[in-house]
């Protein structure tokens, strides 16, 4: 790896190879602390958190253009105030979603989702269906420029990461997460319409990026568990879902056809995920994240049972609550364990809560960097 540009990217690339002992990345899952650590004077708005905390670069280019935690409407709705409800507002979202926020407040909670769009194949086709089509051209704009990025990151040795919204998600976005577990029974025809979008806009944009780069990994959000394994049977992740996701990936390995890359598939779900480590292996998933430790998911055990797969997260966010000792306590039993084996990337396993004080979490990040070298 001594061609490697990137600093960054030099210890990704020992991670996808799960190196021994190897540096680890340096990175974080993301904060919900960090308004009340701005408050309280730590650090400033505009912080460079990478320098306070000692991230490293990325080391990875991520594609975007089919969405994340919501469908990738194209063109999106337009968010628009439903109702005024005195302390909350009732808002249309981009993605047709009608959502009830704190007046004057966005994001850093969970907000309450009221309706959903897609109601029954009539909504689908008529409200929904065509914002999926993959030749409204917007869905291309600056195409040349950002392939251009890419492929400049790629020179320096980034992994090349295609972020595609899983099925699963795709769905809760689309239907709602308590009416779409009926749908499966049902409305099994309309799943399966919402599916056929989704296939074939994924395929139709992977496939405009790949006439100019190559893919390291393709990433799906799914988040299809919770707190006490998968929202639906593995039966039916085999019907409804997989295979979608099977006539994507051969799609895409076969427009990399004599890529000397190792090609990653990455799977991304909240709650207890080890039920379905080895149901989604079946589809060639080699790298999962962000193993939720309140679900029971334990990164040292995963580690025991799955040698060969990459794992990020893992580091329990109660834990960073608990007090300098939980904390050493912790990266003591995870880090040299993990390390020494290769292919894993501590990072909180959700968003560092408000509860985790500056003093504890800088205790947390110098104790890493000591644990995890260099």
């Amino acid at each position: 790896m001594n061609d490697i540009l990137d600093p960054g990217a030099k210890k990704m690339r020992a991670f996808y190879a799960m190196e021994r002992n190897a540096p680890i990345h340096h990175q974080e899952f993301g904060f919900y602390v960090k308004d009340k650590w701005i408050s309280q004077g730590f650090i400033k708005k505009d912080d460079d958190l990478s320098k306070i905390f000692g991230y490293d670069p990325s080391g990875k280019k991520n594609l975007g253009g089919l969405g994340w935690c919501e469908a990738a409407f194209s063109p999106s709705y337009e968010i628009t105030v439903l109702e005024d409800r005195g302390d909350h507002e009732l808002v249309r979202d981009h993605a047709g979603r009608h959502v009830l926020y704190f007046k004057g407040r966005r994001d850093g909670f969970m907000p309450e989702y009221v309706d959903h769009p897609v109601k029954d194949m009539l909504t689908w086709e008529r409200d929904v269906k065509w914002r999926m089509d993959p030749k409204t051209p917007g869905r291309y704009r600056n195409l040349e420029e950002r392939m251009a990025e890419a492929k400049e990151a790629e020179g320096r040795g980034l992994i090349i990461c295609q972020q595609v919204i899983g099925g699963y998600m795709y769905l809760r976005s689309l239907i709602g997460p308590e009416e779409l577990l009926y749908k499966f029974y049902d409305d099994p025809g309309l799943i399966r319409a919402c599916m056929e979008a989704w296939l074939t806009l994924a395929d139709a944009v992977t496939e405009a990026h790949q006439r100019y780069i190559e893919f390291d990994e393709i990433f799906f959000g799914e988040d299809i568990c919770y707190k006490s394994g998968p929202l639906i049977s593995p039966d039916m992740i085999r019907e409804f879902l997989f295979p979608y996701y099977e006539q994507l990936i051969e799609n895409v390995k076969k427009r990399q056809s004599g890529s000397e890359k190792r090609f990653h598939i990455q799977i991304d779900t909240d709650g207890d995920a080890r039920p379905v480590i080895d149901l989604y292996k079946e589809i060639g998933m080699d790298y999962m994240s962000p193993f939720e430790v309140a679900s029971g998911c334990d990164v040292v055990e995963i580690r025991k049972r799955y040698p060969d797969l990459l794992i990020r997260g893992g580091i329990d966010k109660r834990i960073l609550a608990a007090g300098k000792d939980a904390i050493d306590r912790e990266l003591d039993r995870v880090i040299p364990f993990m390390r020494e084996r290769g292919g894993y990337i501590p990072t909180c396993d959700h968003g560092v809560p408000e509860e985790v004080s500056f003093s504890d979490y800088m205790h947390y990040r110098e104790r890493m960097a000591e644990l995890g070298g260099n």
